[in-house]
């Protein structure tokens, strides 16, 4: 009588490991493929929002350029500046940030730059320390220096995390 064969079970021993490398490998490819996906879409996603940001601020002030081009002594344009900090801010909220400040501001357009100065004060008066959301996180900003040259109005803002106590 012959005995009954029997499988080999280090040859299939063998390919379970093998499969098993295979598969890790393809768990972990796919873990760093979603990586690099996953961040090139967020600068993809921050690059938009910033172009958004101009845009929507390029069309304001085209149409104000439009509307006041005959008239010398009025505010025809707005820019927001935030001043750097150490360490930095994230990009994206301080372009959130800077963008809500510019609407708020919007009222300011058209008006007579020798007539800002009671303006400047009911604005900063508005604004200062004001409170402001972007991505679940909160900034409180701080006007310092609000200047008018050309009919361009120029406002620098110092902002920083609000931290509640």
């Amino acid at each position: 009588m012959s005995e009954a064969k029997r499988p080999e079970i280090k040859g299939f021993r063998r390919f379970l490991q093998l499969a098993a490398v295979f598969v890790l490998g393809m768990v972990a490819g796919s873990i760093v493929y979603n990586v690099i996906y996953q961040t090139s879409y967020n600068m993809l996603w921050i690059q938009n929002k910033d172009l958004q940001i101009q845009l929507h601020q390029a069309e304001e002030d085209l149409r104000t350029l439009k509307k006041y081009n005959n008239r010398s002594t009025v505010i025809k344009e707005i820019k927001v500046r935030v001043e750097e900090r150490d360490p930095p801010l994230d990009s994206l909220a301080v372009k959130e940030v800077t963008k809500q400040l510019h609407d708020e501001l919007e009222v300011l357009r058209g008006r007579n730059i020798f007539d800002i100065d009671s303006d400047a004060k009911m604005a900063r008066t508005l604004l200062n320390r004001k409170i402001y959301v972007v991505r679940d996180k909160e900034y409180s900003i701080q006007i310092k220096t609000m200047l008018v040259s050309e009919g361009v109005l120029q406002v620098w803002v110092d902002m920083r995390p609000y931290i509640r106590l």
